[in-house]
């Protein structure tokens, strides 16, 4: 379990990540990241962005469907 500490950060509140936190995100300065609720309600800090997930699922789910119209139109 790692710990951190809520501070000022400008006129927000927030915490820093130390490396190992980044490192176990594969984060690093810039990228966003997610604060999602889990099935149980727990909150959970991600790299992983759910509505691009959902995103790509559907464009799965349409190609899948589609294989047939998506191979005479890639000709």
């Amino acid at each position: 379990m790692m710990q951190f500490k809520l501070t000022t950060v400008g006129g927000s509140e927030g915490f820093i990540l130390n490396k190992e936190a980044k490192t176990k995100l594969n984060i690093v300065k810039g990228d966003t990241i997610y604060l999602t609720e889990a099935p149980d309600g727990a909150l959970r800090i991600t790299a992983y962005n759910p509505e691009f997930g959902r995103q790509m699922e559907i464009a799965e789910q349409i190609m899948r469907e589609d294989r047939e119209i998506l191979r005479v139109l890639a000709k």
